[in-house]
């Protein structure tokens, strides 16, 4: 892999399904990249109306969060989005590219905006900007989850477009999604993506709850009657949840934490899950709190953004020149 981008939206709190299908997939293809880049995506966050101090506040939550998580400012390039304005330059002149029919087919804009005319215009573009993103670094592979697969088929339509259209400028990109763990689902309601926006806090795990509060939701989590633990995501899907859970978090092989679970019922999975994920999330937590108000963290966003508006601008040249755009 030459080159990786990503990039998570500081909207609240992080659920373990967010770390587990994408941040912590992050940490684990650092080291087989040339290149990482990672940003905190302010402006796709504006998208739906903010609190602006809470909206600051957590900038700096995700990338601490990144930062506790293991991604290493040597190896990733860490910057908040909005520090580099080629991002928004960029999305102008791929959103003249784009068709109205292929944005009205995004099925995160159907479920959000559900046809509603007072639904925001950033809300329908924003796969683009998403696509500028990722083509400004010359991305080789975006780690996504199933959800963000359709928006990466956009993108790889408009550098497609560009280049037969402008010429030969962009790389095209290949998502990354995990066989295992890639859509994390609810506690409560397994048969849904985990997500902090549901009504009950018992249907998600967030990155820093505490090891009583993990125990508790861990051990309400739904499975079924049957007690017997297999992996079964039609049959079931609680017990198969959990399990892909435990598969992520120790790296394991699912056939053989299946294998270790024989003759033993929900009960053994689920005491062996709370101490896993309190083991992984303990030392995570502890780490952020060393670099959430700390001056290394703003340094490594400055330095950040800078390499990263360096190699943005590159491209950006580019299209401008492609476009016709007189540069001075």
């Amino acid at each position: 892999m030459k080159c990786v981008f990503s990039g998570v939206k500081p909207t609240g709190i992080i659920t373990l399904g967010n770390y587990l299908g994408a941040i912590k997939r992050f940490v684990d293809v650092q080291d087989q990249a040339e290149q990482n880049f990672y940003s905190v995506v302010d402006l796709h966050a504006l998208t739906v109306a903010q609190d602006p101090k809470e909206m600051y506040e957590n900038t700096l939550n995700i990338a601490a969060v990144y930062l506790a998580v293991g991604l290493d400012p040597r190896k990733a390039t860490l910057f908040v989005q909005s520090h580099v304005p080629a991002h928004a330059e960029a999305s102008w002149m791929l959103t003249c590219l784009s068709r109205m029919g292929e944005l009205n087919r995004m099925t995160q804009f159907k479920d959000k905006g559900r046809g509603s005319d007072s639904a925001g215009v950033g809300l329908f573009t924003y796969p683009v900007l998403m696509a500028a993103d990722v083509l400004l670094y010359q991305t080789t592979h975006v780690p996504v989850g199933e959800d963000q697969k359709q928006h990466l088929e956009l993108t790889r339509d408009l550098a497609e477009r560009f280049n037969r259209d402008y010429g030969e400028i962009f790389v095209m990109p290949e998502p990354l999604i995990a066989e295992v763990g890639a859509r994390i689902m609810g506690l409560q309601n397994p048969e849904n993506k985990m997500s902090k926006s549901d009504d009950s806090d018992a249907n998600y795990i967030t990155l820093m709850d505490t090891p009583k509060e993990i125990e508790k939701k861990i051990k309400r989590a739904v499975t079924d009657s049957e007690n017997a633990i297999y992996f079964d995501e039609e049959n079931k899907p609680g017990v198969s949840n959990l399990l892909s859970i435990q598969s992520v978090l120790t790296g394991q092989n699912m056939d053989n934490i299946v294998q270790s679970y024989e003759g033993l019922g929900y009960g053994a999975l689920k005491k062996n899950l709370i101490e896993i994920t309190v083991d992984h999330l303990t030392p995570i937590q502890q780490r952020y709190q060393e670099i959430r108000h700390s001056e290394e963290l703003t340094n490594i966003l400055r330095h950040g953004a800078e390499h990263a508006e360096a190699v943005a601008g590159e491209t950006l040249k580019k299209i401008k020149d492609a476009l016709g755009l007189v540069r001075l």
